[in-house]
């Protein structure tokens, strides 16, 4: 996709502003709560809560903040018990759309999903309707101009990521790793000298739907209203916009 990792950065540069703000410890609490949870306090026997807990660090989230969020996703301390849902629609000119929501009130949190979609041209659809167009990866970033090609690849693949992507288009390296391998792979990564950008575990799509001028507009809009809706984690669309829209939303 022409831009992905421009997306990826944008939306990482507005996360690091909504840090300062405050407003995304609400989202990293609840992540780390809930895959404390699921899986258990200890971080070295629960790669989703190695991967919040290392985001939250990211973010110059308090020790102290981490360590009430984990003891309240492992029962010992009270907390509202939240629920993880995914809901699955469409944006303007089709792009298919996958929403991540954590909520103590289902009801409540898909009325208003519901009313943000169609609002900006978009529609709820039925779960499964565009799941299946995504796929669970570790994504990194590299800036292309601290290492070469070469280099880069004999590191990671001797880390085990699954693809190294180079998009002449892109200003990044884009690496393709299994979801539990990332925290692993970023630190190899790093150790041989080279900084990545950005990591994260997404949702890749494996198609793309073209869309430009005002669907394309539209559709960015659409993004920014879900990802500000404070019970939404994670926002995954399979759009494919050009580059100079996408940089009037950076601007």
């Amino acid at each position: 996709m022409a831009g992905h990792s421009k997306w990826a950065q944008i939306r990482h540069k507005k996360a690091q502003v909504d840090a300062r703000k405050g407003k995304i410890f609400t989202k990293l609490v609840r992540e780390i709560s809930v895959a404390a949870r699921l899986g258990g306090g200890d971080p070295d026997k629960n790669p989703r809560l190695r991967v919040a807990i290392e985001k939250a660090k990211e973010f110059n989230m308090p020790m102290d903040n981490i360590k009430r969020a984990i003891m309240k996703g492992t029962g010992e301390l009270t907390g509202s018990a939240y629920e993880e849902v995914v809901y699955e629609g469409y944006g303007p000119g089709g792009v298919a759309i996958l929403i991540e929501a954590m909520t103590d009130n289902k009801n409540r949190t898909v009325s208003e999903i519901r009313h943000l979609l169609s609002k900006h041209g978009g529609s709820l659809g039925e779960s499964g309707c565009v799941s299946w167009i995504f796929e669970k990866k570790g994504y990194i970033l590299v800036d292309k101009k601290v290492v070469d090609e070469d280099t880069l690849i004999s590191v990671a693949l001797e880390a085990g990521v699954e693809d190294v992507r180079n998009n002449p288009k892109e200003e990044n390296y884009e690496i393709i790793v299994a979801p539990e391998q990332l925290s692993q792979v970023k630190a190899t990564i790093e150790k041989a000298g080279i900084p990545v950008t950005f990591a994260q575990v997404t949702m890749l799509p494996k198609n793309y739907i073209s869309i430009e001028g005002e669907e394309a507009e539209k559709m960015l809009k659409l993004m920014d209203a879900l990802e500000d809706h404070d019970d939404v984690q994670n926002v995954y669309a399979n759009f494919d916009i050009p580059e100079e829209t996408m940089n009037k939303v950076e601007a």
